[in-house]
């Protein structure tokens, strides 16, 4: 066996990503304060060819150091747009036709592996702030919750790693 080399992998170029066609998937991270997590988000945006990013609250912008350093460039690849509330951001969402969905513990919510993805839908997920989560007014105005089961002694998941379980799952069921 031998690993790949990048320049075998036939990877697009940056120019080549914006002028493919995407997946109907928006990230919104909603006060996601750790850089290296927004750096990640946009990583995995990037991987799968999600549509955009609308970065909320207190979560930063690129051009960020930090945030380069977990991106690896895809900050420049992956769309993206700052809107200081993120109910701003879930309403334009709504209006353009996308289904919100939460990633969140919350009554109502529905366990990922149990969630089927229509495939002619258009999915805004919502990731929120390591500590509080989604936030009450995001949460209040999603149309479903989505919580990754979990078995462990700790009752979360790094964002970043929640973003890639997440997106997976929508690629790999759509």
């Amino acid at each position: 066996m031998r690993k790949i080399q990048n320049d075998e992998l036939g990877r697009l170029t940056v120019d080549d990503f914006k002028a493919a066609e995407k997946r109907p998937i928006v990230l919104v991270l909603d006060s996601v304060r750790s850089l290296n997590n927004i750096g990640s988000a946009f990583r995995t945006a990037d991987a799968f060819r999600c549509e955009s990013i609308y970065l909320c609250g207190i979560t930063a912008t690129p051009p960020h150091r930090e945030i380069h350093k977990t991106a690896l460039g895809a900050e420049e690849s992956v769309d993206w747009k700052y809107e200081k509330n993120v109910t701003d951001a879930i309403r334009q969402l709504k209006s353009d036709g996308y289904t919100i969905i939460a990633i969140e513990q919350a009554e109502g919510g529905v366990s990922l592996n149990k969630f089927s993805v229509d495939p002619v839908k258009k999915y805004a997920l919502i990731f929120g702030h390591e500590i509080t989560g989604v936030s009450d007014e995001a949460l209040s105005r999603c149309d479903a919750a989505l919580e990754i089961p979990q078995s462990g002694t700790k009752h979360s998941i790094n964002v970043s790693v929640c973003v890639g379980i997440v997106v997976w799952e929508f690629v790999r069921k759509s």
